[in-house]
């Protein structure tokens, strides 16, 4: 069983920066890609960003230029480097892997293609 395990969350200002992690218990090279993954309360999951082993990367419209997704595939972790954050990026973050799809495809930001998650990291933003 594959595990994932998120951190870095935390509360910070309108305009701040955190930088969460995702340490995966097996190599990335296992994967077709990871993605970050945020939720609200009572609203579905949405995609972040994802990354490929190979480094090829997709991202949320809402999200671009302000994140960052990264991965260290020797040490098998995952990174999203967060800056000019909102109050609306307030959620909660998880990391998700699956085996079957690869960087680019449509449907990355869909949580049912996903095979592994972690347990979340909070994120607060505030104004």
């Amino acid at each position: 069983q594959v595990q994932l395990v998120e951190s870095g969350g935390g509360s910070v200002q309108s305009g701040g920066s955190l930088r969460l992690s995702c340490a995966a218990s097996a190599s990335t090279y296992t994967y077709g890609c990871i993605t970050w993954f945020r939720q609200v309360p009572w609203q579905e999951r949405e995609g972040v960003a994802s990354i490929n082993s190979d480094g090829t990367t997709s991202y949320a419209e809402s999200v671009k230029g302000r994140f960052t997704i990264s991965q260290d595939n020797a040490n098998n972790m995952l990174y999203l480097q967060m800056n000019s954050l909102k109050p609306e990026d307030t959620a909660m973050y998880y990391c998700a892997a699956t085996r079957g799809y690869r960087l680019p495809f449509s449907g990355w930001d869909r949580s049912g293609r996903y095979d592994f998650w972690g347990q979340g990291t909070q994120v607060t933003v505030s104004s």
